[in-house]
């Protein structure tokens, strides 16, 4: 079962992309993404600084029906790092943030955000306590502008009622001006702002994407849920939205849990990585120890080496 970004060298053992440099030495990711050297795991590491805890999951387990999604899964995520959930196709990795923004209420298990345990979380509540995500299939509103778009980010944190934001008067009015002026900072910092009134629909793919970040951004999450960020990206894409992801980490100290098929993304950019298999973790810890594990290797190339 090889898996894009692993493949095999002469004497079998897997090579990992990412293991090469690009022009002025950075290194490559999967299909020649350059990297910039501060996002090497090994060196964030000596200007990051991870905090206590921030999410706490306790031996979750979720089915639907007679099927497993996930099966006893425990890890946790640490304030301001970039923390990876990576596997093969079906491994229950969109499951997960499911469960962790309160699409999916575990059967068993312990959810600790913040140090508060909770129970029946649903994404609007998940929202207000700070954790926005971004979903492996685009859920932007295609007839509607960027601008647009990325203001239905802010809806939580709306005070004026319906008829004052209808009639747009008063405090309401006030209050819209404040939000617009927090999206276009996040315009600005995405550097979309010649396309912030396009409608969505008419946007290539890679451009929605970084609206659906956009969009993320906007509600200012202490956590950011990131289901397959560059999926269908080419390789500039690619590049520039791991750029925007280690600036949201560097520069706002946001916390994030990403999902992402590319290994040389992965190993590039995260501080620590939990695997999946078939709903069961398999591994846990540093890119350079997740590698190296022989069950981690196995899962994706069939084989031990």
């Amino acid at each position: 079962m090889a898996w894009q970004g692993v493949e095999r060298r002469p004497d079998g053992s897997p090579e990992w992309a990412g293991a090469g440099t690009g022009a002025a030495g950075e290194p490559l990711a999967e299909g020649g993404v350059a990297i910039a050297a501060e996002s090497v795991p090994g060196q964030r590491a000596a200007t990051t600084r991870h905090g206590e805890v921030i999410l706490d999951l306790q031996h979750i387990s979720l089915s639907f029906g007679g099927v497993k999604a996930l099966t006893d899964i425990s890890f946790d995520v640490r304030e301001h790092e970039i923390r990876a959930i990576i596997g093969p196709n079906g491994a229950g990795k969109s499951s997960m943030l499911n469960v962790i923004n309160g699409v999916y209420h575990p059967q068993q298990g312990r959810i600790v955000f913040r140090g508060e345990e909770r129970r029946k979380m649903n994404p609007t509540a998940a929202a207000r306590q700070g954790i926005a995500r971004t979903f492996q299939n685009i859920a932007l509103f295609k007839g509607m502008t960027v601008l647009d778009n990325i203001m239905t980010g802010r809806n939580t944190r709306f005070r004026s009622g319906l008829l004052a934001n209808a009639l747009w008067w008063g405090p309401a009015r006030n209050e819209e001006i404040v939000h617009r002026r927090k999206v276009e900072e996040v315009i600005d910092f995405l550097e979309i702002q010649s396309i912030r009134k396009t409608p969505v629909g008419r946007l290539p793919y890679g451009l929605q994407k970084r609206v659906e970040l956009a969009r993320a951004l906007a509600a200012e999450p202490s956590l950011l849920l990131l289901d397959e960020p560059m999926a269908g990206m080419n390789v500039e894409e690619k590049q520039d939205m791991c750029r925007f992801i280690l600036d949201v980490n560097q520069q706002f100290g946001t916390t994030i849990v990403l999902i992402e098929h590319d290994m040389g993304v992965v190993m590039d950019i995260s501080d620590r990585v939990v695997v999946l298999d078939y709903g069961k973790k398999i591994g846990d810890g540093t890119p350079e120890q997740v590698k190296s594990n022989p069950e981690v290797i196995r899962a994706y190339l069939g084989a031990s080496h």
